[in-house]
């Protein structure tokens, strides 16, 4: 190869070594155990703050970050981690940020109800999907349901062996004909993402004029699949209203190939960042700058809401962090002398579908985690588009690590592009990027990763929190 082009590097070549990959299998284990236990981002937060405990950091209960390494979970679905660096905070600090939400199906507020012998649910989908990716298959409920009484119920059902699980019926081909002809986006239907609760009818004692009993029967679908939530969570319909409710392609990620080189599963966007992430802040102990790692929610719908990245949390928590670690700062210099990474995944290069992308700026499964120097789409719409200055820094802290790195776009210019968290950082005017690993089948209900890629990452953010 000539010294002066550059070629991206497998990481397979560069993480060869026995030890290499050894370390690889085994955090690709733990993360084929965490994809299929956090499938929502109250799960993912229940799992971080269980790490961050058990690695030493204290939780932010009284608004006060404690000690050298603290954390600050808010609502349930978004987390503010700090760790102190030898530095202090108006020397800047080093930041990345990932998203826990990840497509799916909601459930309406008024969901259940009764049609042709079945009880179906409503339901209102969230972020980008291909709806008919959705049909006929297995699905899980997982969420929660609040109650007037102030106590919030857990709910999981469709992951246990024991447990039944929901689907969406799809339509035979035999009757399919008309609707084969149609465009994809006009023949799937949101209002017909409708999921199958249930069949048997609850046997209810009817009562005649003089109100005693007869032995007709009165059965009503519905009010077994009500009866049946009531007996397992004790809620009732009213109840539906205040809960958040997600229907997730049910059942465990799963290792992909003779090989098992690829892993399979729901969630890889953008919880394969937030698992690295995690990873490489709790094994990037004593940096030179402070460290925070941010996992936001609402990122698939524009990083709306209090919890989301447009929200101001990421900036109080910071206004909390510097009274408690360096009084007096001020905040504007903290932030203009910080470095920040979006954490987010990429769409790797589609053996199939290789004409939607620009093959020369395309990212390739297993060469790493891809810088993508801007997003927005059809000319840079929306984007964040990294300062070239930043980019050569941050090229320097990989080279100087061994990580093996690609650049990319996601699309050719009039068909792809995408928005990240970036740009909402940006505003607080830190230099940042997006790096991420790739992912095939991108937003489908089982995505697919390298383990080669989930091991660079690792190593990747590991290098970007101590640089």
């Amino acid at each position: 190869m000539n010294p002066l082009e550059h070629e991206s590097k497998s990481c397979w070549d560069v993480y060869s070594s026995k030890k290499d990959l050894a370390a690889m299998d085994k955090l690709a284990k733990r993360y084929v155990e965490f994809l299929t236990a956090c499938k929502t981002e109250r799960e993912t937060m229940v799992y971080v703050r269980g790490r961050l405990l058990e690695a030493g950091f204290t939780e932010n209960v009284n608004g006060k970050f404690e000690g050298d390494a603290s954390f600050k979970i808010f609502k349930g679905k978004t987390v503010f981690i700090a760790r102190k660096g030898v530095k202090p905070l108006s020397e800047g600090f080093r930041l990345l940020g990932a998203h826990a939400d990840t497509p799916r199906l909601d459930l309406k507020q008024h969901p259940i109800y009764e049609d042709c012998n079945v009880s179906q649910a409503k339901t209102h989908y969230y972020g980008g999907i291909r709806k008919h990716q959705w049909l006929a298959r297995p699905l899980a409920l997982h969420g929660v349901v609040a109650k007037t009484d102030g106590s919030v119920v857990d709910v999981v059902i469709g992951e246990n062996s024991e447990d039944p699980v929901f689907a969406i019926p799809d339509l035979l081909p035999h009757l399919a004909y008309k609707q084969m002809e149609q465009k994809v986006s006009d023949a799937f239907e949101a209002e017909k993402l409708n999921i199958i609760m249930g069949h048997a009818p609850q046997a209810e004692e009817a009562k005649g004029k003089d109100g005693k009993e007869t032995n007709s029967k009165a059965s009503k679908v519905k009010s077994k699949v009500l009866k049946l939530l009531n007996d397992r969570y004790g809620v009732s319909e009213s109840d539906l209203y205040s809960a958040e409710l997600q229907a997730v392609p049910a059942g465990p990620a799963r290792f992909v190939g003779l090989d098992g080189s690829l892993i399979g599963g729901y969630g890889h966007d953008d919880r394969l960042c937030v698992f690295a992430g995690l990873e490489a802040i709790l094994a990037a102990p004593k940096p030179e700058h402070a460290q925070i790692v941010l996992f936001w929610d609402k990122e698939e719908i524009g990083s709306e809401g209090s919890t989301g990245a447009r929200s101001r949390y990421f900036e109080h928590c910071l206004e909390d962090l510097v009274d408690d670690w360096e009084p007096g700062a001020r905040l504007s210099r903290v932030l203009h002398a910080s470095k920040a990474v979006s954490a987010d995944v990429n769409a790797a290069l589609d053996p199939d579908y290789q004409d939607v992308h620009e093959k020369m700026n395309a990212c390739l499964l297993g060469h790493g985690p891809t810088f993508n120097k801007f997003t927005g789409h059809r000319g840079k719409v929306g984007a964040s588009d990294a300062h070239p200055e930043y980019v050569a820094w941050i090229r320097g802290v990989m080279d100087t690590a061994g990580v093996p790195w690609q650049m990319a776009e996601l699309g050719k210019v009039d068909l792809g592009g995408g928005g990240t968290v970036a740009k909402f950082l940006a505003e607080h005017c830190m230099d940042i990027i997006d790096f991420g690993p790739p992912v095939l089948s991108m937003h489908s209900p089982f995505e697919l990763c390298s383990k080669a890629d989930l091991y660079a990452s690792f190593k990747a953010y590991q290098a970007f929190l101590q640089s």
